[in-house]
């Protein structure tokens, strides 16, 4: 899949919905106010592309070749490894009443850590390749329990001066906060009902002004940093690896000799090689 054929898909991602990101990504406190359905509800949703948008939202900013360093002094670029599904939106009445997921793939919801941005999609797309999307898609069997996604995990890798530092912890896509129907549920609620309210949008609004999309790529949020990745910013010259892999396949010890040996073919597996360039 060539990135140039999601360009007519609306583009969303989830904040908050891995343990323990949004704190060490430093964005805890942007949503001190948002209230949420349970303790471990994920904070709300957030656009990165509306397509044919007159903002900055309408740029394009896929891209499965590079992430391009912000023009900006005051930000730390970070990578933020995940999970996309691309997904049929189905309406009744103008509203919502289904999201389909019909393939998964390997994601980079690269975002600035701007301090002084007052909405979440300030931090996500800066102009044209910002954000990773794989061109591998694996095609979803059914979004829930029993299907395809229960082996697959999620690992990222970065490559600085020839060496190469895991950056997120390895995590079963099964350790989402909020995973198939009950995601798929919460999704449909936000995307109908999410006001423009603190760090968030009205959602609704941009889904009517579009013309009600019938397709769209929704991150679902990042897993937790190593180390080295929780302060690892990116900068020019940096390659960055997300691996989206069948456990029933690989280990994780197989999948970073794989990124060792630039070995990025990988069976049933989804995987984001990127370059940073300014």
């Amino acid at each position: 899949m060539d990135t140039e054929d999601l360009k007519n898909f609306i583009g969303f991602g989830i904040a908050g919905n891995f343990a323990h990101h949004l704190v060490q990504a430093g964005e805890a406190s942007d949503f001190v106010n948002v209230e949420v359905e349970e303790e471990h509800a994920p904070k709300g949703i957030f656009p990165f592309y509306l397509p044919k948008h007159d903002s900055f939202l309408g740029i394009y900013p896929l891209s499965n070749k590079y992430i391009v360093t912000p023009k900006i002094d005051n930000g730390n670029l970070h990578m933020e490894p995940e999970v996309a599904l691309l997904c049929d939106i189905v309406y009744q009445d103008d509203k919502v009443i289904d999201v389909v997921p019909h393939y998964f793939t390997a994601y980079n919801d690269c975002s600035i850590r701007k301090p002084d941005a007052k909405k979440i999609s300030q931090k996500k797309n800066w102009g044209k390749d910002t954000k990773g999307i794989s061109k591998e898609l694996i095609k979803i069997d059914k979004f829930s329990n029993g299907g395809i996604m229960d082996s697959y995990y999620i690992a990222s890798f970065l490559k600085r001066d020839d060496k190469i530092y895991p950056y997120g912890e390895d995590s079963a896509v099964l350790t989402y906060n909020y995973f198939y129907e009950k995601l798929i549920n919460w999704i449909i609620n936000k995307l109908n009902t999410q006001k423009d309210e603190g760090p968030l949008e009205d959602l609704s609004s941009y889904i009517k002004e579009l013309g009600y999309p019938k397709n769209m790529i929704i991150s679902i949020g990042a897993t937790s940093y190593t180390e080295f990745g929780e302060t690892g910013f990116l900068k020019e010259g940096d390659e960055t690896f997300v691996v989206v892999y069948d456990k029933n396949k690989y280990c994780y010890d197989e999948i970073l000799e794989h990124i060792l040996n630039q070995s990025y073919s990988l069976e049933n597996s989804s995987v984001l090689h990127q370059e940073v360039i300014a």
